[in-house]
C-alpha cells in the first residue's frame, strides 16, 4: 500500500471534530509557552495514566464540495502499547484495528485483511505518533508539533500543527479537547473537509479479554 494511504486511514481512524470556524481560531490563539508547560505536562500525565481505555465514538466526516454530512457511530479500544481498535456498528458494521506496523480490516462476514506496514518509516512514524496523542507522550508531541494549548485538567484545548508535510497534506491542524481523557479529536483537511470523532462512555480496564486481544493478532 502506498505511503499517503497508510497515512489517509491512520488519519481517518483518529476521530471526531466540529468545522465551526471560531472553534478553529480560539484553539491556535495560546501558543504553548513556559508558563503553561507545567500544565500541558500535567494534562499529558493524566492521558497516561490507564493503559487501556474503551468507549463509544461517533465519526463525522463533512464533506465542503459535497455539502454532505456522513456519520458513523461504535466502540473504540486503545492500547498503549499495542495500537487501536475502531469497531463500527452504524451504518455498516466493520473493525479496523491499527497496530504498530499494521492495519488490519475485518468485514461483518469475518474476513479479515492485514496490510504490513513493516519498512514504511513514513507509516511507522506516523503510527507512534497518534500513539503519543492517546497515551499523553508529551516529547514526541513536541517533537512532531506546533502546539497550541490552553486550559488545565479540569478542562482543556490543545491545537496541533504538524511538522512533516506528509501529515499536513491530509491535517494541516488537529484540536483536541478533553479534561481527564480526550471528549473529542478535530482533523481539518486542506480542501475543507472536516473529520469530527466524539469520545465517549470511557472505562479503563485493568486488561483486555481474550476476544479483544485477539483483534491485534494475525
Amino acid at each position: 500500500m502506498k505511503t499517503s494511504v497508510f497515512i489517509f486511514v491512520l488519519l481517518l481512524c483518529l476521530g471526531p471534530l466540529s468545522a465551526r470556524t471560531d472553534d478553529v481560531s480560539g484553539a491556535f490563539s495560546y501558543p504553548l509557552s513556559a508558563e503553561t508547560r507545567g500544565r500541558f505536562n500535567s494534562v499529558c500525565g493524566a492521558l497516561a495514566e490507564h493503559p487501556f481505555v474503551k468507549g463509544n465514538f461517533e465519526q463525522t466526516k463533512t464533506l465542503s464540495r459535497l455539502k454532505r454530512t456522513l456519520v458513523s457511530r461504535g466502540n473504540f479500544i486503545i492500547a498503549a502499547d499495542m495500537g487501536m481498535v475502531w469497531e463500527t456498528l452504524r451504518p455498516f458494521p466493520s473493525t479496523m484495528t491499527v497496530g504498530r506496523d499494521f492495519i488490519i480490516q475485518q468485514a461483518a462476514s469475518g474476513s479479515r485483511t492485514k496490510i504490513d506496514a513493516l519498512g514504511n518509516e513514513t507509516f511507522l512514524r506516523l503510527s507512534a505518533v497518534i500513539s503519543a496523542v492517546f497515551s499523553g507522550n508529551s516529547q514526541k508531541l513536541l517533537d512532531n508539533f506546533e502546539i497550541f494549548f490552553t486550559g488545565a485538567e479540569g478542562g482543556w484545548i490543545v491545537g496541533l500543527v504538524p511538522f512533516e508535510q506528509s501529515i499536513r497534506s491530509f491535517a494541516n491542524r488537529i484540536v483536541m479537547r478533553g479534561d481527564s481523557v480526550i471528549r473529542s479529536i478535530n482533523l481539518y483537511e486542506n480542501n475543507g473537509d472536516t473529520i469530527t470523532y466524539i469520545l465517549s462512555n470511557h472505562v479503563f480496564p485493568g486488561a483486555l479479554s481474550p476476544i479483544e486481544k485477539a483483534l491485534f493478532s494475525d
